[in-house]
Formats: structure tokens, C-alpha cells, sequence
């Protein structure tokens, strides 16, 4: 570990701590000695010094909170990641301190101090961490405290990972040499580049690497206390849920497919009709005005339904706003279909960004003008929403695809089909359609298996700052 990367990571627990205490006072301030007074004149005034006191108690415990988060933890997370977690801690809480004052009444009277205390948390907690970040970032573009790293592999892979290290120092990283096997030549390599300057970390970017050559690469690393990692494959993100039993004496290990059975299958359908719905008449007006525009703009079906693959391979239709001319659409309502779809396979052919079995076209030119620019927010997909009350698909979960595209999985590609699909998940705030699909289907079989509510919650906070950037549109 860098020592650069130790000393951020440490200030952390002191500057969260002050900026809650700064929130706090702030507030105490706005509330009994500002012109917040002669709207709301105070009834019972809190001494400042008790105030305080118990202030620095809270901010104690709050800093457990967000211990429980993950802010703590020395590993890169991405601004919009620790934003949700910051959100997500400072909520948790404010909700104790609210347990606090049902208890003891005589604490935090004032409504308006819990209000503030919760606002300014958030905002002060994250202005400091972006600002440390923002130091971090400027000591690695001077290439201070970048960590050294060995890349072993020649594939496809390691030369998008070698691009991005190369082309973002803010990651950390500063790539010393890039091998392409193992051999003891390369060993002898990688020991004079260590004892020149000290190589901190070796990966193994081929995810398809044999078992003895990543027993090698790891024997070699631990001898030399050097880091190592390597690029997972698709079984090994399957790997994660597993559970031991007996069977005659006999130790079994049972490959759990995911938590998403029982009490949890339960609670995530709950939460996805209360949820769904709140969200379906809050973006009501939203989904009108898109509609309007929609049928401005061309003539023809405003809403399109679009077949699918869901849970268990059981087929039905999504909702979504026509982004489209209607002349070229592909849908149960439109005619012409035979045209359509032999366009489309013209147009995969000379505009296809992406390989696998779930195609993507670049400049697509059947979107309209108002369809670009619903797509570009995702806002043809609002009636998506129904489809998650219908119980076709959950607020969170993997994309739904075609039949045609179905059919093209590979045979590890269809434990994605083990859930509802959603309109939002780990692979959509992770790149949207930036990711090769095998990196997509890496990602939602990682979400299967280690599904959770704070997970689902996390994923849903994150996608209006994913949507906003705009990253992955077509």
C-alpha cells in the first residue's frame, strides 16, 4: 500500500468527523441566531455547549455508520459510488437521531435543526471528500504515489486495461512493463525491474490464463511481497455464493445460485410494487410531455411493445416510448415488419459498436430527433414502470434482451435468466452500453448471486448521476 493512498485514506475519519461538527454548528446557528427566528420564532432554545456535546457524541457514532457504509475502505471507489454512500450513512443517521428524540424528547427539539443537520452533513461531507479527491488526483497526474504495476497478458483484455491505466493516471497506476507469458526469462524481468524500483503490483489481465500459470504468477508474487491480481473469468464470478453441508460424512459444497429465494425473493417483489408505483405518478407528468413530443414530432403509435425474454426464459413485452419512425419501428403494432427487419440487420452489420449476442448501432438513423433525446435520458423506458407492477420485470436486475439475442447466449450466459429482469442494474450503472456483453453478463450473474436490498437501494441511487452523465448513450 502507497503511502500516499494510506495518508488520504487516514484523514478521512478526522475531516468526516469536523465537517459533521461543522453541519451541526452551522445549523444551530441558522436555527437561534439568524432570520430563520422571525418566521419561526424559537420555543425551547438549546444551550450551544450542550448542544455541542451531544453533537460530537453523534458525529461518533455517525462515523460507525459510515464505517458500515464502505467509506473507510483503502480501495478507488468512483465520485457517484461515494456520493450514494455518504447519502446512505448520513440518512441512517439522522433516522437514529429521530429513534433518539422519540426516546428523549428534550433533545433536538427543533425540527428544523434535524432537517438541517441531515442536508448539511451530506453536502459538507461530500464538498471535503471531492476536495481530497481532487488532491489525490493532482499528486498522480505529478505521478507522486502512483503504484507501479507488471501486466501479463496479450489479449483483448489486457490491451483495454493497459489504454486505461495509461491514458487516466488519477487511477493510481503506472504500468512498468507488459508481458506476454510467464517465462522464466520474464521472471528474471520482472525481479531487476523490482530491485530498481519497487514493483507494487503483478496482473494477470487474460481471463481465460491456465490455473498453473496464475498458481506461478502468485507463488512468484507472495515470495517477492508483491501484490497480485487478476482479471476474473465468468466462473469465477459464479463462485461467490457457495455453502457447506454433509451428505454420509461426506463434505458437499452446494453452488447457490442466489439469494433471491424465500424472504428475499418476497421482500423484493414488495418493494418493487410500492416502489414502482410511487415512481410511476411522480413521472407521470414527465412521461405526458415525452408522449406530446413524440406525437408532435411524427405520426403513429406514441408507446411501443417490444418482446422480450424474462425470468426462466418466459417471453413478454416491455413498454417504451417510440423513439423511432414509425415506418421502421419493429413491434406487434407496426406494419411493414419484413423491411424492418431486414434494415436493422443492415444496419448491424455496418454500424454494430458491440460484439456478442446483443447488438448496439451507432447514429442510428431510424431514432428521431425527439427520440434521441429521450434516450439520451432514459426516458422512453418510464413506462417501464408497469411492467415491474405486472411483475414481467423488477426496478433492479439484468437487462432484458430479444428472443433473437437469447438465442445467441452462451450456456453460462443464461444464469442471467434466473430473475426478473430490471430496468436499472449493475451493468447499466457500470457503463451502460459501453460494456462488451461478456463483461455485462460478468456483472449481473456478480449482482445474482450477491443480491441484497442495500444493494438493490445502492443501484437505484446511483442511476439518476449515471443517466445524467450521459456515458454509454446511442
Amino acid at each position: 500500500m502507497k503511502r500516499v493512498e494510506l495518508f488520504f485514506s487516514a484523514i478521512l475519519v478526522p475531516l468526516d468527523f469536523f465537517m459533521l461538527l461543522a453541519a451541526a454548528v452551522l445549523t444551530y446557528f441558522l436555527r437561534f441566531e439568524s432570520v430563520v427566528q422571525e418566521f419561526r420564532p424559537v420555543i425551547y432554545e438549546i444551550p450551544f455547549n450542550e448542544y455541542f456535546a451531544t453533537s460530537a457524541i453523534i458525529g461518533l457514532v455517525w462515523l460507525v455508520f459510515f464505517a458500515l457504509a464502505g467509506l473507510y475502505q483503502i480501495r478507488r471507489r468512483r465520485v457517484t459510488n461515494e456520493l450514494v454512500r455518504i447519502f446512505l450513512a448520513c440518512s441512517t443517521g439522522i433516522l437514529a437521531v429521530i429513534v433518539l428524540i422519540f426516546f428523549q424528547r428534550e433533545l433536538f427539539s427543533s425540527r428544523f435543526v434535524v432537517l438541517g443537520v441531515w442536508v448539511l452533513s451530506i453536502i459538507f461531507v461530500a464538498v471535503a471528500r471531492l476536495i481530497v479527491r481532487s488532491l489525490q488526483h493532482s499528486l498522480y497526474r505529478a505521478r507522486i504515489g502512483l503504484k507501479r504495476v507488471v501486466i501479463i497478458g496479450s489479449d483483448k483484455t489486457t490491451d483495454d486495461i493497459m489504454q486505461v491505466l495509461k491514458s487516466n493516471p488519477v487511477l493510481g497506476y503506472r504500468v512498468v512493463k507488459n508481458f506476454v507469458d510467464f517465462s522464466p526469462e520474464v521472471r528474471q524481468a520482472i525481479l531487476k525491474c523490482h530491485q530498481k524500483e519497487r514493483i507494487d503490483e503483478i496482473i494477470l489481465t487474460d481471463p481465460k490464463a491456465s490455473k498453473d500459470l496464475a498458481l506461478g504468477i502468485l507463488n512468484f508474487a507472495n515470495e517477492n511481497n508483491i501484490t497480485f491480481k487478476y482479471s476474473a473469468d465468468l466462473f469465477a464470478t459464479q463462485a461467490t455464493n457457495i455453502g457447506f453441508d454433509t451428505l454420509a460424512g461426506v463434505p458437499i459444497v452446494e453452488m447457490k445460485r442466489t439469494k433471491l429465494e424465500g424472504w428475499g425473493k418476497i421482500f423484493k417483489r414488495g418493494f418493487d410494487i410500492i416502489a414502482s408505483l410511487i415512481l410511476l405518478i411522480l413521472t407521470l407528468p414527465i412521461t405526458l410531455l415525452a408522449a406530446l413530443a413524440v406525437r408532435v414530432e411524427s405520426r403513429g403509435p406514441i408507446f411501443f411493445k417490444n418482446e422480450r425474454v424474462g425470468q426462466l426464459g418466459e417471453k413478454f413485452f416491455t413498454f417504451k416510448i417510440r423513439s423511432m419512425r414509425p415506418e421502421v419501428s419493429i413491434g406487434p403494432q407496426f406494419a411493414n415488419q419484413k423491411k424492418a427487419l431486414e434494415l436493422e440487420q443492415r444496419l448491424i452489420k455496418e454500424k454494430g459498436i458491440k460484439q456478442g449476442p446483443v447488438y448496439k448501432i451507432a447514429d442510428d438513423p431510424r431514432v428521431t430527433r425527439v427520440g434521441r433525446f429521450i434516450r439520451k435520458y432514459s426516458l422512453d423506458e418510464l413506462p417501464q414502470f408497469v411492467n415491474v407492477l405486472r411483475g414481467d420485470m423488477s426496478l433492479v436486475g439484468p437487462r432484458p434482451h430479444q428472443p433473437r439475442e437469447v438465442e445467441n447466449y452462451k450456456k453460462e450466459h443464461r444464469q442471467i435468466l434466473l430473475i426478473r429482469p430490471g430496468i436499472t442494474g449493475l451493468a447499466q450503472i457500470s457503463g451502460r452500453s459501453d460494456l462488451e456483453f461478456d463483461d455485462e453478463a460478468k456483472l449481473d450473474i456478480y449482482y445474482i448471486e450477491q443480491w441484497s436490498p442495500w444493494l438493490d437501494l445502492w443501484i437505484l441511487l446511483k442511476t439518476p448521476f449515471v443517466v445524467l452523465q450521459r456515458r454509454g448513450v446511442y
